[in-house]
């Protein structure tokens, strides 16, 4: 593993709780554009995502993951552009998300944490109060995610066909920030190398483990920049924040 340092970041010696911000994917269904660099009113996808943490009390460190090519992007245009001084570090992906946190992991043990949390850069509608939930919930549980209810009926296909209707009642979206005490998550990406399994977010790779995990609630807001209508729709979530605030 590779990290750059950021300068302009004040020095850490122990945080408490650190954040990894993955931002290392390159968006196929945006024209294989960076979707973390587009503009949202403005602002890059990465900075407004960024912001929550930044001014979270409880989130002591932060620490970017992004591909190798975009590390001094990231630093002067985004960490230091916008004053984000809870940067500590920025850290060189891999070729699968999984790959990418577990890198952000290791640049995160130095700095001693009881917690590591991990959100998506892409998603940079996620508020304080969903960060602090997930976080309560952590620390007394150990693990925590925060999820959605299912809206929509969910059908089982085979072949082009519906093979079965899902129960959704207990069917959650799951959503970041996830939130784990450090032993838990280290482990589970242990094993996980260990076994070769690749899985799409952390809380499967700690399910494997035997570990409980707790399910805060998200919100509906909280969408992931996937698709450009994505956009459209954080651009009217933003601006109607705006106006209520």
């Amino acid at each position: 593993m590779s990290t750059e340092p950021i300068k302009n970041a004040a020095p850490v010696s122990k945080a408490r709780t650190i954040a990894i911000i993955p931002a290392a994917g390159m968006g196929s269904r945006m024209g294989h554009k960076k979707k973390n660099y587009l503009k949202l009113l403005g602002k890059p996808v990465l900075a407004h995502t960024l912001a929550p943490f930044e001014s979270c009390a409880n989130i002591n460190a932060i620490i970017i993951v992004v591909p190798r090519s975009d590390v001094d992007y990231c630093q002067k245009s985004i960490v230091k552009k916008y004053g984000f001084t809870k940067v500590v570090a920025i850290v060189i992906g891999g070729s699968e998300r999984q790959h990418s946190v577990s890198n952000g992991i290791k640049a995160a043990l130095p700095f001693d944490p009881a917690v590591i949390m991990v959100h998506d850069g892409a998603r940079p509608l996620v508020t304080e109060t969903i960060i602090e939930e997930t976080l309560r919930a952590t620390k007394s549980c150990g693990a925590a995610i925060c999820a959605i209810p299912v809206k929509d009926t969910i059908k089982e296909s085979l072949s082009g066909y519906v093979k079965a209707t899902i129960e959704r009642e207990a069917l959650r979206a799951v959503q970041t920030p996830q939130a784990f005490k450090r032993d838990i998550i280290v482990e589970a990406y242990r094993l996980a190398q260990e076994d070769g399994v690749l899985c799409t977010d952390e809380s499967a790779l700690v399910e494997r483990t035997g570990a409980k995990v707790r399910i805060v609630c998200g919100s509906y807001e909280n969408i992931k920049i996937t698709t450009p209508e994505d956009l459209a729709v954080a651009s009217s979530i933003m601006r109607a924040r705006a106006k209520a605030g």
